[in-house]
């Protein structure tokens, strides 16, 4: 019985090692890291993602050249599109870099500072953490010091004249200056505004959509301008047909002029040579009776010498080309829905299905369409219309380096334009908010009890990092400038970095502002990221490798 019994001991306690090794491993391939290195991970990553931001921020930010792997060049200084074209393989850097350019994408703007802020926080935190105190307890005082941070920007914020053309033209200048260099960004700042203002609607939300951004390859990147119409990508079908075009009634179809087959299927019988020159009779008749009643409409309104343009979503035949060229008819075929559904818009007029009983009710009118020739691409302008909805950026520039760096910056240009007009108010720029929510949370940091004041102490000096950053990539001497800013501040003056002196200066005076939904959600989605990476206290990739195997270790299958 003795030997017995203990076989059945034996077989329990291998029973139970068994259960807990199964619960611990789960998969016997995955990488786990615990504990304090899961969190020092974590650190690690988002430094090292804040590294590579840091020197970006600003008007005296550097650029950075990102190489693809069949050896593209893009030379930029926007976060969001360093992250997007980025090959990020560190999952927590990873996780970041996607916060982030939610932000570019939610907001429009503030993806360089956001992963700074993170970045410096975890900093903060690390210090905290190395002397044993419990990352709950500086997530409860981050936590604290969002709250109040976001009480403090609602009241910092001020109301901004945003149907003064002078004073959108600073708020895009601020912006367009930290992605191009001055001169080039002083003259897309007219054109962004200018574009702005041209779809704005009384009562009607913003709609960035009715502004079209246009590329040409072509000449020198100051003769960029706005039509305050639109750019077609695709000209006249016909060789004969005019390239320029004066005073312009413009009929928008989506109906086809050439002959189509039937849905379902069906068949023709006929007999002998006369009955199938009938039948082909009756279908050239159904595409010619179709033009005749467009040319009826052209020769109803143009009575003075003016032309005519026919639009078409749809296919016209190249003998309904010929036809219209006759008449001296300009037209154009296939063209894409984008472009159809913002003609209408830019030149008045309605979008017809139906050819029959047309009315001049249903023109838009322009006052200059012409084509223009560029290599094997053909371009059509449509110009000076009465009241456009809609208008084209068309940007302009001798290598495509400089038109996709000027894509990037038009796109954010026209997002704080437009959250400044909808907002109605903003905040003042130059690190000026984030010295006064510093200053703010010291003083709220007194009324915290216990050691979370010291998570409120690690997000106001990590609000602190914008300035420092201003006045490093401006070339100047941080800890100097910041204590100038902080002095200054503390006399309760509203100051931010002077990029050109290194000197405190009135964010105000020299028109220097930040989007307000912008700070907003820079300054939440900070804190969040940066209390759930504090909390991670496992890091599970099963089956995969995270840490480097050592010298003659075995290496598991990375399935």
């Amino acid at each position: 019985r003795e030997p017995r019994n203990r076989h059945r001991l034996r077989r329990v306690r291998r029973g139970r090692r068994v259960k807990m090794s199964a619960v611990e491993v789960v998969n016997p391939n995955a990488d786990l890291v615990r504990h304090a290195d899961a969190t020092m991970m974590n650190i690690n990553a988002a430094r090292g993602l804040y590294d590579v931001l840091k020197t970006n921020l600003g008007p005296k930010g550097t650029l950075k050249m990102l190489v693809g792997g069949a050896g593209d060049l893009k030379l930029t200084k926007d976060g969001n599109t360093l992250l997007h074209e980025m090959m990020i393989q560190h999952p927590t850097a990873c996780l970041i870099a996607r916060i982030a350019t939610a932000q570019d994408d939610i907001a429009g703007d503030g993806t360089t500072s956001n992963v700074l802020i993170i970045g410096d926080l975890m900093k903060q935190a690390e210090r905290y953490l190395a002397d044993g105190l419990h990352p709950r307890l500086v997530c409860e005082g981050i936590q604290a010091a969002k709250t109040r941070v976001l009480q403090f920007l609602d009241s910092a914020k001020e109301k901004v004249p945003v149907e003064s053309r002078d004073f959108l033209i600073k708020v895009a200048n601020a912006s367009l200056r930290t992605k191009l260099h001055a001169e080039l960004a002083d003259l897309v700042t007219e054109i962004v505004v200018d574009a702005v203002m041209c779809v704005q609607q009384p009562n009607e939300q913003l709609d960035l959509h009715m502004v079209e951004i246009m590329a040409m390859q072509h000449r020198h990147a100051t003769e960029s301008r706005l039509v305050r119409g639109l750019v077609l990508d695709h000209g006249g079908r016909h060789p004969d047909m005019k390239k320029q075009l004066t005073n312009c009634y413009i009929l928008t179809c989506n109906a086809t002029l050439e002959y189509e087959k039937s849905e379902v299927n069906s068949g023709f019988m006929y007999n002998n040579a006369e009955q199938r020159e009938k039948m082909l009779a009756a279908e050239r008749k159904w595409v010619d009776d179709r033009v005749a009643l467009i040319l009826a409409l052209k020769h109803q309104v143009c009575t003075n010498g003016e032309d005519f343009v026919v639009v078409n979503q749809k296919g016209i035949d190249p003998l309904a080309l010929d036809l219209l060229q006759k008449e001296g008819v300009l037209a154009l075929r296939r063209a894409k829905r984008r472009n159809m559904e913002r003609l209408t818009l830019a030149v008045g007029g309605v979008a017809v299905n139906s050819f029959e009983e047309m009315t001049p009710d249903i023109l838009g009118y322009a006052e200059s369409v012409y084509e223009q020739q560029l290599g094997d691409d053909a371009y059509t302008f449509v110009e000076g219309t009465r009241h456009p909805k809609s208008c084209t950026i068309l940007l302009k520039g001798p290598h495509k380096h400089i038109i996709e760096q000027m894509k990037d910056s038009v796109r954010d240009g026209l997002r704080a334009v437009r959250n400044a007009v909808e907002d109605g108010q903003m905040v003042p720029g130059a690190g000026a908010f984030e010295l006064q929510a510093h200053a703010d949370l010291m003083e709220f940091k007194k009324s915290v009890v216990g050691r979370a004041k010291l998570g409120v102490q690690a997000y106001a000096d990590a609000l602190l990092i914008i300035p420092r950053t201003l006045a490093e990539n401006g070339g100047y001497d941080a800890n100097d400038t910041l204590i100038k800013l902080q002095e200054a501040t503390a006399q309760g003056k509203v100051v931010g970095v002077d990029i050109t002196t290194g000197d405190p200066i009135s964010p105000a005076e020299i028109g220097v502002w930040d989007n307000w939904r912008v700070k907003r959600q820079m300054l939440d989605s900070s804190a969040v990221i940066a209390e759930q990476l504090l909390l991670v206290d496992e890091i599970i990739r099963a089956g995969k490798q995270i840490k480097k195997p050592g010298p003659g270790a075995d290496t598991p299958y990375a399935g």
